[in-house]
């Protein structure tokens, strides 16, 4: 019963990170967001060494992020005399002589908003975080954690980092392509279907700080478009996931094989969310996709829309590997495995 307040308060900490105008007020919201979700990744039934390393490792790395945050508050408030947005941004026009402080405060809450984002290289904590956690909590985290992040990232870029946008482009480029690198790379190796959803987060974290980069009306349009069809995305194929550990007893790629000819309901939600976050015509991913690259280009950034579009198309393998298991018959997998034994 424990679950249920836990992750009410876990909603609260993210409505309350979405509406921040102050960085003290932001700070509260991410504690209240992230100190539930700690206890939540810890309170399986089954597989609890598991779980409760997951949860330390979270909580651990967690701890590290809120300190880096803090220092960024501490240099911002150095900066500008106030927490509020609007007072940083107006500091920017009548404080002169301080960017030093301007640049590292930003970048150290950007630190603490990258983490919760699960972008590399602050991504250590997701693959152990959502295989450990119940599947339900992690489809919970995958979904609403990272969306109320990127609301309150692009809340704080758009307002406070515009005074910067020189300085801390060139680094926000780079955790872009890093970020769909170590996504896709990680993804095809994976052979747990909750390891490779958790790198296909941190790849899709990474699309869209493809549009955030751009900083233009569309890029925001184009984010908030993307995080909507990627949470419904989520939450379809965590559904099937935990259908499979509830009927099949595991999420690996042996408990998805024949899941098209045992169970088509399952296996049908399962497809179309992968199609979804491959960006395949004619979901609304392909839609999304089009969205994000399209507001890159807008903003002179073709070379990052270019390659945002190939690591796409690699990252299309590992979600029609799990769909070709789920069509694939129990027998021909199992002929399959001794072959390559």
């Amino acid at each position: 019963t424990e679950v249920f307040p836990l992750a009410l308060f876990a909603v609260g900490g993210m409505l309350a990170f979405t509406s921040a105008g102050d960085l003290l007020t932001l700070f509260i919201a991410l504690e209240v967001l992230s100190l539930p979700l700690y206890v939540l990744c810890a309170t399986a039934r089954r597989r609890r060494a598991l779980s409760q390393e997951a949860a330390m490792k979270y909580f651990l790395l967690g701890a590290f992020s809120s300190a880096f945050f803090l220092m960024g508050v501490a240099l911002l408030y150095g900066y500008a005399g106030s927490l509020n947005y609007v007072a940083i941004a107006t500091a920017l026009i009548n404080v002169t002589g301080m960017d030093y402080l301007l640049v590292a405060g930003v970048v150290l809450v950007l630190v603490g908003l990258l983490f919760k984002v699960g972008a590399a290289p602050f991504h250590s904590w997701t693959p152990d975080a959502y295989q450990g956690a119940p599947t339900p909590i992690t489809g919970f985290m995958a979904a609403g954690t990272k969306i109320a992040a990127f609301a309150a990232m692009l809340r704080f870029l758009y307002i406070v980092g515009r005074g910067v946008e020189w300085e801390i482009t060139p680094a926000l480029w780079t955790i872009v392509i890093v970020t769909m690198l170590v996504g896709t790379v990680g993804g095809i190796v994976q052979s747990d279907v909750k390891r490779m959803l958790a790198y296909s987060s941190i790849a899709q974290a990474g699309y869209m700080m493809t549009a955030m980069v751009a900083t233009n009306a569309a890029g925001i349009k184009a984010v908030l478009f993307y995080a909507m069809v990627y949470v419904l995305a989520n939450v379809g194929a965590f559904v099937t996931v935990s259908y499979l550990e509830t009927e099949r007893g595991g999420a690996d790629f042996c408990s998805v094989r024949g899941l098209a000819h045992d169970s088509l309901l399952p296996a049908g939600i399962l497809m179309v969310a992968l199609l979804t976050m491959a960006g395949i015509p004619p979901t609304a991913g392909f839609v999304g996709k089009i969205y994000i690259f399209s507001a890159a280009i807008d903003a002179g950034y073709l070379w990052l829309a270019g390659l945002g579009f190939v690591v796409s198309m690699m990252s299309v393998y590992y979600y029609l590997l799990v769909i070709k298991e789920m069509f694939r018959d129990v027998e021909e997998g199992e002929k399959v495995a001794e072959e390559h034994l």
